[in-house]
């Protein structure tokens, strides 16, 4: 599926070339004049770079950036700045506003594919790597879910739990709890056969071996 780009500047003849040469490298390419008609095409169409010119009536290519660049969903959108200022303060506030590359004006057109290119690699990657990141987190969150319910431990093994890892004694947990220490040893026990260890220090390691706190915190 093509790629979209939105290229944004208030030169129409800049638009048109730059529209039919990123087309003809095979992407979707929409344009737009000025900044606020490129904020709402933003929120509509989602593109997956942004090429902007910083000087433009209304609202410049900085106030656009840094509402992209508020907004989660597009903080890792790229963003290439094209723009005829040159020296080195502007070309500081292109970056610290959140622009990846800055092309200034004339530019070359198979330079800015070029960038284009090499921006989109780098954010597909990082997209895979995220997406690769969460679909692990939520493997070992629904693993350890998995864990704590077939050890069908009830609310008080749970809570009991919970004061072992954090190195209590029975008398500890029976004053948190309000209970005796003869119940809480009772308690202690019904963990030992429920994990299959052996003393307080495996199952405390047995807990978080299995991330079990993080669960045991969702269902308390």
């Amino acid at each position: 599926m093509p790629l979209t780009l939105l290229i944004v500047d208030d030169e129409p003849g800049i638009r048109l070339a730059v529209t039919d040469y990123l087309e003809a490298a095979g992407y979707v390419v929409l344009a737009a004049a000025t900044g606020q008609q490129a904020w709402q095409m933003v929120q509509q169409y989602r593109p997956h770079l942004l090429v902007t010119d910083i000087r433009m009536p209304q609202m410049d290519g900085y106030e656009l950036v840094r509402l992209v660049r508020q907004q989660p969903a597009f903080r890792l959108l790229p963003v290439i700045y094209l723009t005829e200022y040159s020296d080195t303060e502007q070309r500081i506030r292109g970056y610290q506003t959140g622009c990846d590359a800055y092309l200034a004006k004339p530019f070359n057109l198979e330079e800015l594919a070029a960038v284009v290119r090499n921006l989109l690699d780098r954010a597909q990657i990082v997209q895979t790597e995220l997406q690769a990141v969460s679909h692990t987190v939520s493997g070992l969150e629904a693993a350890d879910a998995a864990v704590v319910s077939a050890l069908d431990l009830t609310q008080r093994e749970q809570q009991v739990l919970a004061l072992l890892t954090e190195g209590l004694s029975n008398a500890q947990i029976g004053e948190q709890l309000h209970l005796s220490p003869r119940t809480v040893e009772k308690y202690v026990s019904k963990l030992l056969q429920k994990t299959e260890t052996s003393n307080r220090a495996e199952i405390v390691r047995f807990a978080m071996e299995h991330h079990l706190l993080g669960a045991i915190d969702a269902d308390l």
